[in-house]
């Protein structure tokens, strides 16, 4: 299941590049929370304790449980966007989806291979990964960090197609059924016929006009 956390967060009246640099310089990071049916609100998290989630986290899907200043009751949400600057990553903005824990959910989910193909170890084979995530729906509870497919049947000229991936319970998978995420290829065998270089004959010694000459001179002595 995708990683859930708590996170403490205030609201923020300040909006513009001024009052965003004044709330970095006091270590926090502007956020909006929008969805589940109601109108986006402009907030502020940690800068320290948002770093820590998002480093910790085992997966690209975060569940978190937002401890907004000022509510009783904490609401849950999934890290939508994270901005991050250019130069030194330093993180920027933080959009947050308010979501339901009875209401499904979209996500991409990565998608990853286990295993050794047995045209990979035995003959040389390439594996080849179409597909680096799939598009799911799923409860909240539901929801993985990873899938992971295990490869190690194919052989050479074999695929596993989107629809062949097992899932889950209660996921989803809402990409095509008949794209191929994994295939093993056959190995690239280089071409070994290179014409052999030719090697240079030696050349002609041309010997007439010497024999001529020697036996115009034996002939003079007779």
């Amino acid at each position: 299941m995708a990683t859930q956390v708590k996170l403490a967060a205030s609201r923020r009246s300040g909006i513009g590049r001024s009052a965003v640099r004044k709330l970095k310089a006091t270590g926090a990071v502007p956020a909006v929370i929008y969805g589940s049916q109601a109108q986006p609100e402009a907030l502020q998290v940690s800068k320290r304790e948002i770093s820590a989630l998002l480093s910790h986290a085992a997966g690209e899907n975060i569940l978190v449980e937002l401890a907004i200043e000022g509510e009783g009751t904490n609401r849950l949400a999934m890290v939508q966007e994270v901005q991050h600057a250019p130069i030194g990553g330093d993180i920027l903005h933080i959009d947050f989806h308010a979501i339901s824990m009875d209401e499904m959910v979209e996500a991409d989910v990565p998608l990853e291979p286990t295993g050794t193909p047995n045209g990979v170890k035995n003959f040389g084979g390439l594996l080849e990964q179409s597909l680096r995530s799939l598009s799911i729906e799923c409860l909240p509870r539901d929801l993985p960090d990873v899938i992971t497919v295990d490869v190690s049947a194919l052989n050479i000229g074999d695929a596993i197609h989107v629809r062949d991936i097992p899932l889950p319970t209660g996921v989803t998978i809402t990409n095509p059924a008949e794209l191929t995420a994994f295939s093993v290829m056959a190995p690239t065998v280089a071409d070994d016929a290179t014409p052999a270089a030719t090697t240079p004959s030696a050349p002609e010694v041309i010997t007439a006009k010497k024999d001529d000459a020697d036996a115009a001179g034996g002939a003079a002595k007779k």
